[in-house]
């Protein structure tokens, strides 16, 4: 049987080779609205790697769709840019794109060198905090014809396709939703109006571009907001982009940016918005696009052999691994390195203003200054731990062609990620360890696990450089009563080497308080395929369904010193923690210190004064501390070492990662 992410597909006029499309996605890289070098390697690799269609972008019709950071499409002396990444895209095997959008309200006047944004009403963003100018009818014809010569722009640079965004809370979006959409003139007031804008800008596309050039919309397949859109709508806004604006192709996405429900997260299933796709498939002739969470093969193939789009977006997949469909291609899928969602290089980078990286894959973004360099003299290299940081040390280092054996003192590879994979939604990051350990044996790198390194040990080795990668141990705050026997560490809870009792009080509101929190208000709640069970034989109504999915069986309380809980984690992940821990009744107690544990309970300080909180397991999860006992004995042996990971400073899965892998590289 013929495997249907790999065979070829036409969009119009326009012939490609397998079914996996990589969507225009933000990366901060473009300088004044040019292409850069970046991202014109980023792309090209990705090229190599065998997508078969690329999308870059958002690119910018206007001087107030966008900001500096997004390549630019509105002025012709962008061209030369967007021809070289054009070239840079089809030279290397793959189709390419470009998407075009207006940001409208969710602009910021910041980047707009205080101009106002602009939108179909004066109605203020909650993503941006400011109010937007409602647009005149000249204006409206202005912009529609902004998309127009943009289109234009992109067709002359090259690009095979062009496609609009026509969702996620941009512009065209803010006119069909009645949310942000209050015009009483043709713009607005009925479904037909309210699609006005976004079938006026593709038809005058259209007429720019000719009848042959394939056109592209992304678009959302439900926006998730209270009051918006749903599928009906957008069901029949589909229907005309094909017939009335001829569109040809769709692209199906979730959300609005304020919609409060999670669409890139590993909390989300894989695969889980297909079905949106497949509604838009139903009504439709043209080919329809999967988007969000499609982060491996199986998923992907599955989808589209069951029917339910014709291509699929794999995204941040080709982030983290560019030659996904190469491998898919070759019979090598073991061989993937799978993006598991965690958003800290993608999204919450481009909150910081900082280009997108990854944290599975320490060279993207990277393509113009991590090209792999044979070392002048290939060394052997012991690397001291099998966690993220000593892995990707280890396949740094290899990749210059050292001799390199990596040591684990425990019988198996992958360190913290197996902690951070054990609450609800974290699973994947389990996925990125095993990952990384099929990639280390692939590479030819000796391992000994349950291999305690000491100074004999390097005496019997003499290895010419170490790489120490230990990672931490928990910290036992100094609170009398902590020896007591309910008082338990919350790697063990992570790790299931202990039971707690029914209420538990938590000593740490950070990353690892609020992950343990969430495990254990899953205890005791219905599994997916229980709540389906219940659910489709009608055992029981929706909303006891809803109580029983997301109340367990203990009582948890959170203590944390600070003023707010959960500020290790990035933007992207840290609003749907906090959503979770009030869905599942968990009490938060910010800025309480614990002053003594006793037999029954723990009591604690806050600005109201000393109280008593009774508990039958008290868990520590007040941080941790750098393991890096053997740089003494490291040096005594003057022999060349780098200390990585927590080893070295504690920090995120993304710091161990990405400074485990310099340190190879140095070598």
């Amino acid at each position: 049987m013929k495997d249907p992410l790999l065979q070829p597909i036409a969009i119009n006029t326009l012939d490609i080779k397998n079914r996996i499309y990589l969507p225009a996605m933000h990366l901060g890289m473009a300088e004044n609205f040019l292409v850069t070098d970046q991202i014109t390697k980023f792309y090209a690799e990705r090229a190599r790697g065998g997508a078969g269609m690329i999308c870059v972008g958002f690119a910018t019709v206007n001087e107030l769709a966008g900001n500096t950071q997004n390549i630019g499409a509105h002025k012709d002396e962008f061209l030369p840019g967007l021809t070289k990444l054009a070239d840079a895209i089809n030279s290397n095997g793959s189709r390419s794109c470009v998407q075009l959008n207006h940001a409208g309200r969710y602009n910021f006047s910041f980047f707009l060198e205080g101009k106002q944004p602009v939108a179909p009403s004066a109605i203020a963003s909650r993503m941006t905090r400011e109010t937007p100018k409602a647009l005149d009818l000249n204006e409206i014809n202005e912009i529609i014809d902004d998309f127009a010569k943009a289109a234009l722009r992109v067709q002359k640079a090259g690009f095979d396709a062009v496609e609009v965004l026509s969702g996620t809370g941009y512009l065209i979006s803010e006119f069909l939703s009645p949310l942000t959409n209050q015009r009483t003139d043709e713009y607005g007031g009925s479904l037909e109006n309210r699609m006005r804008f976004g079938l006026e800008v593709m038809q005058a596309i259209r007429k720019a571009v000719g009848k042959d050039y394939p056109v592209m919309v992304r678009m959302n397949g439900n926006d998730f907001m209270p009051g918006g859109q749903g599928r009906d709508e957008l069901r029949e806004y589909a229907r005309a982009l094909t017939t009335k604006a001829g569109v040809d192709a769709l692209c199906i996405n979730v959300g609005w940016h304020e919609a409060r429900v999670p669409q890139i997260t590993a909390a989300v299933p894989r695969g889980a918005f297909a079905y949106l796709a497949r509604g838009i498939k139903e009504v439709v002739d043209v080919p329809v696009i999967a988007s969000h969470r499609i982060n491996e093969p199986e998923t992907a193939r599955e989808i589209i052999g069951d029917g339910m789009c014709d291509m699929v977006a794999m995204g941040r997949s080709l982030i983290a691994d560019p030659f996904l469909p190469k491998k898919v291609e070759e019979g090598r899928e073991s061989q993937i390195l799978h993006c598991i969602a965690c958003a800290q290089g993608c999204f919450d980078n481009l909150f910081k203003l900082k280009h997108v990286e990854c944290l599975c894959n320490p060279r993207a973004g990277h393509e113009c200054n991590t090209e792999y360099e044979a070392a002048e003299v290939p060394k052997n290299v012991m690397v001291i731990g099998g966690g993220p940081a000593g892995m990707n040390a280890a396949l740094a280092a290899r990749k210059r062609g050292h001799n390199v054996t990596l040591y684990e003192k425990n019988g198996g590879l992958g360190g913290q990620l197996f902690l951070a994979a054990s609450p609800p939604g974290r699973n994947e990051f389990a996925e990125l360890a095993w990952d990384l350990g099929e990639k280390v044996y692939d590479n030819d790198i000796i391992v000994e696990l349950d291999e305690v390194v000491d100074g004999d040990l390097i005496d019997r080795e003499k290895p010419d450089h170490i790489i120490l990668a230990t990672g931490a141990l928990p910290m036992t705050p100094p609170i009398p009563g902590v020896e007591l026997p309910h008082v338990v560490q919350a790697w063990d809870v992570l790790s299931h080497q202990v039971f707690t009792g029914k209420k538990v009080v938590i000593i740490g509101g950070g990353a690892v308080g609020v992950e343990t929190a969430l495990l254990l208000a899953e205890k005791g709640t219905l599994s997916a395929e229980a709540l389906k069970f219940l659910f489709v034989n009608k055992a029981e109504s929706p909303e006891v369904l809803f109580e029983m999915a997301t109340r367990g069986t203990k009582e948890i309380t959170v203590l944390e010193m600070m003023e707010s809980i959960g500020k290790e984690f990035g933007k992207s992940t840290r609003w749907g923690m906090l959503q979770d821990i009030k869905r599942h009744g968990i009490t938060s107690r910010p800025g309480a210190k614990a002053l003594e544990i006793t037999p029954t309970g723990i009591k604690i300080e806050t600005r109201d004064g000393i109280e008593e909180l009774p508990a039958d397991t008290i868990v520590l999860a007040a941080g941790s501390r750098c393991e890096n006992a053997l740089v003494e004995t490291i040096k005594a042996r003057n022999i060349p070492f780098d200390v990585v990971g927590d080893a070295k400073s504690i920090g995120m899965a993304f710091d161990a990662v990405h400074k485990g892998y310099a340190a190879g590289m140095k070598i």
